[in-house]
């Protein structure tokens, strides 16, 4: 089995409307799909996000709020992300920090979304 990337990967959130308020005003799109799902989309990938008290059928083990850690990358200029992130009243945690993603070395800024999931947003050095 060869494995080519990330498709989609699910967060369990309080407020399906916040959430995608959140990261819309960070440059996702927000995108509508099967018995009116939602999901948020950066590039060719996407976040499935269910309400916590939803109805699918199946799910992780123990669905929690807030229980997200990962990275989102971008072409953006790490400065100009924390510019955007300060502009809209988003508290940057920690960054820009050097880091080490899936194909080498990022520079990241760390922040908190409605759900208190952990957001690292980044950039592969040398772009």
């Amino acid at each position: 089995m060869e494995f080519t990337g990330i498709d989609h990967f699910v967060l369990t959130v309080e407020d399906v409307e916040t959430t995608c308020a959140f990261y819309e005003e960070l440059g996702a799109e927000i995108v509508t799909f099967g018995d009116g799902r939602t999901a948020i989309r950066f590039g060719d990938q996407k976040i499935n996000l269910h309400p916590v008290d939803n109805d699918i059928d199946l799910v992780a083990g123990e669905p929690t709020v807030g229980g997200g850690d990962f990275c989102l990358m971008t072409e953006t200029p790490i400065e100009a992300v924390e510019e955007r992130l300060r502009d809209r009243g988003v508290e940057i945690l920690e960054g820009p920090t050097g880091q080490t993603g899936a194909v080498g070395p990022i520079t990241s800024v760390y922040l908190r979304d409605p759900d208190d999931n952990l957001v690292e947003i980044a950039t592969y050095d040398g772009t």
